[in-house]
C-alpha cells in the first residue's frame, strides 16, 4: 500500500494565475491549470502536492484553509521561500496577502513558519525538534513569560486575533513582581513590535522595536534568540 494525501484548496477565481505564480516563487511546478469549464490547478514541489479549486465569491480575508508540510530542513525551506518571493515581488511580504511569517521554536516541540498565498489558504511548514520517542502529548508552558510567547503566537498567527496576543504581551511586560530573561524580553518585544505592524500602528511598532535593540544579550543569549533577532532585522529593514 503506498498512499498519499492531497489538499485540496479553495481559490477566488479570478486570483487563480496569481496564486500559482505565488507557489511558482515558493520552488512548485505547475502540473495543472485550467480555468474553464472550471477553475483547477495543481502545483508539486517534490513530494508536496497542493491543488486548488476555484470558487466565484470566495473571501481571501476571511479564509481559514491550511495545510501542514513537514520537512527535516525547514530552515532551508524558509530560505527558499524567502529568496523566491523576493526574486518575484521585489521584497520579501511579511504582511497581508500573500505573506511569509518568521521562524519560531515552538513550545510543543517544533520549529516552523507559515506562508500565506493570495487567496488566503496558509501552508505551514515545520520540522520536529523535540523528543519523537517521547509518548506525553506537549503542553503550554507553565513559567509565565513562556506560556505568554506560547499564547501570543498562537492568537497572532493561528488565530490572527492581534488585538488579543497584543493584550497578551502588555500584560506580562507591566509585571511588577516577575521579569522576563533578556531573551524573552526581546521575544516578546520583537512579537509585540510584529503585531503593531500588522495592525497598522506604524509608530507604536517602531518603538517596541527599537526597545527590542536596546536589550542587551550575551554571546549565549544571542544564539538562544536567533529567531527573534532575525526577525527584529527584517521589521526594522
Amino acid at each position: 500500500m503506498n498512499e498519499k494525501t492531497i489538499p485540496l484548496l479553495p481559490c477566488r477565481t479570478e486570483l487563480i494565475q496569481s496564486v500559482v505564480d505565488f507557489y511558482t516563487a515558493l520552488g512548485f511546478e505547475t502540473t495543472h491549470l485550467q480555468k474553464s469549464p472550471y477553475v483547477y490547478a495543481a502545483v508539486e514541489r517534490g513530494a508536496v502536492e497542493i491543488q486548488l479549486y476555484g470558487m466565484k465569491d470566495y473571501d481571501p480575508s476571511t479564509s481559514h484553509s491550511s495545510c501542514y508540510v513537514l520537512t527535516d530542513d525547514v530552515d532551508g525551506l524558509h530560505a527558499a521561500f524567502r529568496s523566491g518571493l523576493k526574486a518575484a515581488y521585489g521584497r520579501i511580504p511579511t504582511r497581508g496577502l500573500p505573506r511569509i511569517g518568521p521562524l519560531k521554536g515552538m513550545s510543543y516541540g517544533v520549529r516552523q513558519f507559515l506562508t500565506t498565498d493570495p487567496t488566503g489558504n496558509t501552508i505551514r511548514v515545520g520540522q520536529v525538534i523535540g523528543d519523537e520517542s517521547d509518548e506525553e502529548p506537549a503542553t503550554a508552558p507553565k513559567e509565565t513569560f513562556a506560556r505568554a510567547l506560547h499564547m501570543a503566537d498562537l492568537f497572532a498567527d493561528s488565530k490572527q486575533d492581534y488585538p488579543g496576543a497584543a493584550k497578551i504581551i502588555d500584560r506580562v511586560l507591566n509585571l511588577e513582581d516577575e521579569q522576563p530573561t533578556p531573551v524573552q524580553r526581546v521575544q516578546l518585544l520583537v512579537l509585540r513590535g510584529d503585531i503593531a505592524q500588522r495592525l497598522g500602528e506604524t509608530e507604536a511598532a517602531r518603538a517596541w522595536l527599537e526597545e527590542a535593540a536596546s536589550v542587551q544579550l550575551a554571546a549565549e543569549e544571542q544564539e538562544t534568540a536567533r529567531d527573534a533577532l532575525a526577525r527584529l532585522g527584517d521589521l526594522r529593514g
